[in-house]
């Protein structure tokens, strides 16, 4: 063991002094295996902690998203250059906390989920060490609300600036002018109802017409409205706006504008059917499983006589169970 741990040390030594010359993929295949061979060098227990298939997917999609742009973007304008009379839109009656008290209206009371705040300026207040901090004017139905930011004016102008509960109406036409009436493929088949709002079972992988953006709720910004091109189904998904802080819910990570199933030629009819409604059947590879199910939350590889065994455990029980690489049988 001491001899491979000198080897791996070597060979890290060595990405190091070409990390130009290697490539990404293998650069994480090294640190991983070098991850495990260390554990067996400090512990000397074969039964250390695993690391997770999904934790190399998780170590691989965060090097991809550092080096591929969205597939859409959003030019966002900055406080010094909003113009009077921009409109946000109130996603949340909570909104009503962010606002100073005024004797001009109940702030208990005050209702603004779905309606337009109309911005009419900004000004700055004095603190006690000198700085000063921005508060920003709103109208409403005849009353005058001020949003008090706690932040300079360089801090307010930075572009993951936010204004809690509010959606900037020039954010969502922007990205319906780029979106509505485009033909994308969905990748998720976690869709909810245009009219209730509920989850519904819907599929992957399959072609669907963008039909509307709107505002979304306090916590996905945008509402993202489509019909399913083959049999008009009607559906929607959250997304957050393009730039914004956090993992997940961006547009590529729910939508291609490329044909997903042209990727997978070798696939047969009756495999990409069953990957479509998110359903496996012995026989399928782990890719196969992969592109039905997404990623397992945990990995367990068996090796014995008969062969490579490999669990993969999903949340709420699901787990599939494979032999030398094909499904033999799961929950």
């Amino acid at each position: 063991m001491d001899i491979i741990c000198a080897v791996w040390r070597q060979k890290i030594n060595f990405v190091g002094e070409n990390s130009f010359g290697m490539t990404k993929i293998v650069k994480i295949f090294l640190l991983v295996s070098l991850a495990l061979f260390l554990n067996g060098c400090f512990t000397g227990v074969e039964s250390t902690k695993k690391i997770t298939e999904k934790d190399v997917q998780r170590a691989i999609q965060q090097m991809e998203n550092g080096n591929r742009g969205s597939s859409i973007h959003v030019a966002a304008d900055s406080l010094t250059v909003w113009h009077e009379g921009k409109s946000f839109w109130c996603v949340d009656n909570q909104a009503r906390l962010i606002f100073k008290p005024s004797v001009n209206y109940d702030i208990d009371t005050l209702a603004l989920k779905g309606n337009k705040l109309i911005y009419s300026g900004y000004g700055t207040n004095k603190q006690l060490d000198n700085s000063e901090v921005v508060d920003i004017y709103f109208d409403f139905d005849g009353l005058h609300l001020v949003y008090p930011t706690g932040k300079t004016l360089a801090e307010v102008n930075r572009h993951s600036f936010a204004i809690p509960f509010l959606i900037d109406d020039d954010v969502v036409k922007d990205i319906a002018n780029q979106l509505v009436n485009k033909t994308v493929y969905v990748k998720t088949p976690i869709w909810y109802g245009i009219n209730d709002g509920y989850q519904i079972n819907g599929r992957r992988f399959v072609p669907v017409v963008i039909t509307a953006i709107k505002p979304g709720d306090k916590v996905h910004p945008l509402r993202v409205e489509f019909r399913a091109a083959d049999n008009g189904d009607e559906a929607f998904l959250w997304m957050k706006v393009p730039g914004s802080e956090g993992v997940g819910r961006d547009f590529d990570s729910l939508f291609s504008f490329t044909d997903i199933r042209k990727q997978y030629p070798d696939i047969s009819p009756s495999i990409w059917s069953n990957i479509v409604y998110g359903k496996v059947a012995e026989g399928m590879t782990k890719e196969e499983c992969r592109l039905a199910m997404g990623n397992p939350a945990n990995v367990r590889q068996l090796p014995d006589q008969s062969g490579l065994r490999e669990y993969w455990y999903y949340d709420g029980g699901r787990y599939l169970f494979f032999v030398d690489g094909l499904l033999k049988e799961f929950r």
